[in-house]
């Protein structure tokens, strides 16, 4: 997935207050699975404290959704049906997942085959248990409960403005003419659109029906669908176990057209052409390229819908339907890239899932290399090189910020009850798992067979929930030979300090095939970097007009690391390039605006203003106005906030007006802390700022507050 993260409190909760114990535990558990687990049970022992519910007593076996969406109160009504099985004897209550933006009206319980025909009512409540969420306590009728029986629980419910479900009114989305909804699921905001066992751990296929207005158009992240026009009623099938965060839905006034044999492009009707043009038939070769090197595409469809700049981050993996942002058809490069990473999660991720957020390298580091091997087949190795590059320099960035023994910097980051999984969206979550897989790759002698590898884990662990120690065994199982040789020890480069330990990678691939792209971007910051404007003559001899987006980001990323530079530098710098940037995609332009604002550049400030009236994603406003704020500019960044402030989500609206105003209150609703899934991008790195974060418990909120300026992109190239 790739999510934004951006350097304001408010966008990223991790609320750590002590937390009432809710529900109960099942007899004799001891937080393994059940001895026969089903399909999408976890492998190993886990705790997930991200968690309210006691799903390791039960076996999801399906769900139901039946809704009806309402646009003029912004509102969704129906119920769900749980099949669930109880594993284990004497369980009395079953805890679900919720929010305090859900209303439960009734739940009910019936037994298939009991021969009884009229639900029992049940009783239940609802206990606070993370600022992200509730626990849905529900008593079970303990006559009706034998282990291996199954049991349906009905909840009548209704849910408004939670942080999963993002109403936009019609002057909110592209075409402006129709409102629209979408939800957004990960990592934990899907127990406010349904309740569930709101964790990776579980996965079960599921169906929905949905009842719209007359002119509405749905669609949900399922392998099959269908549409009664007289009943205006959408029906959805998804045959394969999914966790509940990938469960995604979005309604409004959306067209397609189909682009592959298994694959069509969604957006709004001013919108689609465009869409289609850029992508044109190649999501069908992306995913031969995906197939050849990790076998079978498994999910069928393999759709996508841009939706309107309102989406909080750039891309999520939902299966069959892919969400991105429509801002970034701006950037042909960056869509590629955003796109290919989303379908390297129909294999890591989507079919093999990290079984905890603690772990979520497990997708999105595998997901970045994934992502990876399919750009050097499809396009070469330099093009890989110079995007890693952008990447790695980002992730050291980073770490110049958060100093090499910040908690955060661990691939697996153990955080407290109540910590918002969704703060550990971080750039060490895609880029240091890309080199763990890297190493991994390196270490068995050949790409080709790294492959191989690849593609039968996938097939031995399809549709499951795994943990670290899953993958690490089932390498070393595969390649006996580095089994043999303790390779899982090598001295400085153990799987333990590649998993636990703080800091930069380990290693890092050899990115010398991107050379001749990346070296005239450095010697171009050489020329620049001197304490006076180098000689012009000599800077012209750099064509930039004839640059990639990618080698253009690199240079425009690296004077940022240089930042502040000398007036006249930034004269040079202007008079140079900025006709040029203005005539880019927003990659480009934020990036020198960024420069900009940090330089107190004033002849540009114009162009800060003109981005910012066109642009309203948070992807590509908040990391303006944090430097804005951090600068000398505040007033300036009030006064075009106010301007543009009708046209902003309330939910960035709030966002900005706690950033400007230092509001001490948080935004009622916290949907833009719920961000994957792309890898960070590098052009929203944040000020240097001091950062000490002496504890694990301490580094989510450290990340979260001093770097998460620098955005994700699960270049998906996420959530």
């Amino acid at each position: 997935m790739m999510a934004e993260l951006h350097q304001t409190p408010t966008s990223l909760c991790c609320c750590r207050k002590s937390l009432p114990v809710s529900g109960a535990r099942c007899v004799g558990d001891s937080g393994r699975p059940s001895a026969s687990p089903g399909p999408g049970s976890p492998l190993c022992p886990l705790v997930d404290v991200a968690s309210a519910s006691n799903f390791r007593c039960f076996q999801l076996r399906h769900f139901h959704l039946d809704l009806r969406l309402n646009f003029a109160v912004k509102e969704m009504s129906g119920w769900l049906v749980l099949d669930l099985v109880p594993v284990q004897p004497g369980v009395q209550i079953l805890v679900l997942d919720s929010h305090p933006s859900l209303l439960i009206h009734s739940i009910d319980c019936k037994v298939p085959g009991s021969g009884q025909e009229e639900p029992v009512s049940l009783t239940y409540r609802v206990d606070p248990f993370t600022d992200y969420g509730s626990s849905l306590n529900v008593s079970l009728p303990t006559a009706a409960l034998k282990p291996g029986r199954l049991i349906q629980i009905t909840i009548r419910y209704t849910t408004t403005d939670g942080p999963a479900i993002w109403w936009l009114d019609s002057e909110l989305t592209c075409g402006q003419s129709r409102p629209l909804v979408f939800t957004q699921g990960h990592s934990v905001c899907n127990r406010s659109f349904f309740p569930s066992f709101d964790t990776p751990a579980v996965k079960s296929t599921y169906t929905a029906t949905v009842r719209v207005p007359d002119g509405v158009t749905v669609l949900m992240s399922a392998s099959r669908s269908s549409y009664s026009k007289q009943d205006r009623v959408f029906q959805f099938s998804m045959e394969f176990p999914v966790p509940s965060y990938l469960v995604a839905l979005v309604a409004g006034d959306l067209q397609h057209v189909d682009v592959g044999p298994r694959s069509r492009v969604w957006a709004e009707p001013c919108l689609l052409s465009c869409a289609v043009k850029k992508l044109g038939g190649s999501v069908e070769r992306w995913l031969a390229v995906a197939e050849q090197l990790f076998g079978p595409y498994l999910w069928g469809r393999c759709d996508i819908v841009f939706l309107p700049p309102s989406f909080p981050i750039v891309a999520m993996e939902n299966p069959c339907l892919t969400f991105i942002i429509a801002s970034i058809l701006e950037s042909s490069e960056f869509l590629l890239i955003d796109v290919i990473h989303e379908i390297s999660h129909g294999w890591f991720g989507n079919a093999v899932t990290n079984a905890t957020w603690e772990e979520m390298w497990l997708s999105e580091g595998l997901a970045t290399y994934a992502q990876r091997r399919i750009t050097t087949e499809a396009y070469g190795e330099a093009f890989t090189c110079l995007e890693t590059a952008v990447r790695l320099d980002a992730l050291h960035r980073q770490l110049r910020l958060l100093g090499d023994n910040n908690p955060v910097s661990k691939l697996q980051v153990k955080f407290e009850p109540g910590v918002n999984p969704s703060s550990l969206m971080n750039l060490f979550t895609y880029e240091k798992g890309f080199c763990f897989v890297s190493y991994l790759s390196e270490i068995c002698g050949d790409v080709r067979r790294f492959d191989c590898f690849l593609r039968d884990y996938i097939s031995e662990f399809k549709f499951k929930s795994v943990v670290a120690q899953d993958l690490i065994d089932y390498f070393l199982g595969y390649f006996p030979e580095l089994k043999d040789a303790a390779i899982a020890q090598r001295e400085g480069l153990e799987f333990e300090r590649w998993l636990s330990g703080c800091g930069p990678p380990l290693y890092e691939p050899d990115l010398s095939a991107g050379g001749a792209l990346t070296r005239p971007v450095q010697d171009l910051c050489d020329l620049w970097r001197s304490s006076d404007p180098p000689d012009l003559k000599t800077v012209a001899t750099f064509d930039l007009s004839a640059w990639s987006t990618f080698q253009i980001v690199l240079f425009l990323d690296r004077m940022l690391d240089l930042s502040p530079l000398p007036h006249d530098v930034m004269a040079g710098l202007s008079g140079c390039y900025s006709s040029l940037f203005d005539g880019l995609n927003a990659e480009v332009q934020i990036r020198w605006l960024q420069m900009v604002v940090r330089n107190s550049f004033y002849p540009e400030l114009p162009r800060v203003r003109a981005f910012l009236h066109k642009h309203t994603s948070r992807m590509y406003t908040m990391p303006l106005y944090d430097d804005l704020v951090a600068g000398v500019m505040k007033c300036f960044a009030v006064e075009i906030f106010n301007q543009t402030q009708r046209r902003l989500h309330p939910n960035l609206r709030r966002t900005l007006q706690q950033i400007l105003f230092q509001s001490a209150a948080a935004p009622t609703n916290q949907n833009g802390s719920a961000l994957s899934i792309l890898p960070p991008s590098p052009s929203t790195s944040p000020q240097p700022q001091p950062a000490t974060t002496p504890s694990a418990s301490s580094a989510a909120t450290a990340a979260a507050g001093t770097t998460a300026a620098i955005a994700l992109r699960d270049v998906n190239v996420s959530a």
